[in-house]
């Protein structure tokens, strides 16, 4: 069966690889000035209430499996022909998501916390919370760093062509491919007490990738969890606690961007309906993602990234969707 599954993922790699080079002007093409959104435009229409639950309902269920929740959002807005979510509700759904992270590793968090701080106490350097706390902390830096470097030098990032849906749909077969290779390769032999330090600062790295739409910051962390030798759960489990302060940051400074300049067209009835359904979702999809990798392999996610790649591709290059 796993040989079956192999010789399918090579079939397939190599189709949509096919695809990539039959296609790599109109799929990473700049849209033309018509589908171009300029830097002042404001949304047409408020978030209603049902797309608040929709659009929270996606947010949760894919901030974190490794299928990408930016390109879910973008596609799932451009499916159902809806205006593109605003800063300000697209910080609720990200708080939305933090909080049920928070809610689910709490006892964890609490353990980690007060293990690291009696360990300063007694400057025992050995201690796996100590060694926990500060790889998390090291391996926040490279995508914050990453976030400031766009910010600073690459103005407008939110319309570039980086976040058109052909390069979502590149930046997925492409994580599709590597968590394939990292499922074949990686040892699975690495538990909970074998992290340290190092581990931390290399998925930290792998995090970083996440500034690209669609690469999926909770995917690039398990494909490096498994090319360490981490066991799936254990890689998963430690990309949800290093996700933490990463989506935190990220989402406190877009919420306080959101502050300043007011709450915009969305009404507060969406934001709370938005909110409450990432949260909830987002919390589901932890809880049963933990359970399935303690049996089951990341295949299943393989396979979605591809067809879901290909099937966008398909589409700019008939001309059934646009690369927006």
């Amino acid at each position: 069966m796993l040989r079956s599954q192999r010789q399918w993922f090579k079939f397939v790699s190599a189709g949509v690889v096919g695809i990539l080079l039959t296609f790599p002007l109109k799929v990473l093409g700049t849209p033309p000035p018509s589908e171009l959104v300029s830097p002042t435009t404001t949304l047409t229409s408020p978030i209603n209430v049902v797309q608040a639950v929709v659009l929270g309902i996606v947010q949760g269920l894919t901030e974190f499996l490794p299928i990408s929740s930016t390109g879910h959002l973008k596609v799932v807005s451009v499916a159902m022909g809806w205006d593109a979510p605003d800063v300000a509700f697209t910080a609720i759904l990200e708080l939305g998501s933090i909080t049920a992270v928070i809610w689910y590793f709490w006892a964890d968090l609490v353990q980690l916390v007060v293990g690291a701080i009696a360990a300063i106490r007694v400057s025992d350097r050995q201690s796996h919370e100590l060694q926990m706390v500060v790889g998390i902390g090291l391996g926040t830096l490279p995508i914050v760093l990453c976030g400031l470097l766009i910010e600073k030098f690459v103005p407008n990032f939110d319309r570039s062509p980086l976040r058109s849906l052909g390069a979502i749909a590149i930046a997925s077969i492409v994580m599709a491919i590597l968590l394939g290779l990292a499922e074949r390769l990686g040892s699975l032999k690495r538990n909970w007490e074998d992290l340290g330090i190092r581990d931390g600062v290399l998925m930290g790295l792998a995090q970083a990738m996440a500034v690209i739409p669609g690469v999926s910051r909770s995917g690039s962390t398990l494909t490096a969890g498994l090319l360490m030798g981490l066991e799936r759960a254990t890689a998963a489990r430690f990309s949800f606690l290093l996700a933490i302060p990463a989506i935190t940051l990220a989402g406190l400074v877009e919420f306080y961007g959101v502050l300043n300049r007011g709450l915009g067209a969305t009404q507060l009835s969406s934001l709370i309906v938005g909110f409450i359904s990432s949260a909830v979702f987002s919390y589901l999809a932890i809880a049963w993602l933990l359970r399935f990798l303690q049996t089951q392999s990341t295949w299943i996610f393989v396979w979605y990234r591809l067809v879901f790649g290909a099937a966008i591709l398909s589409g700019i290059a008939t001309g059934l969707v646009k690369n927006v």
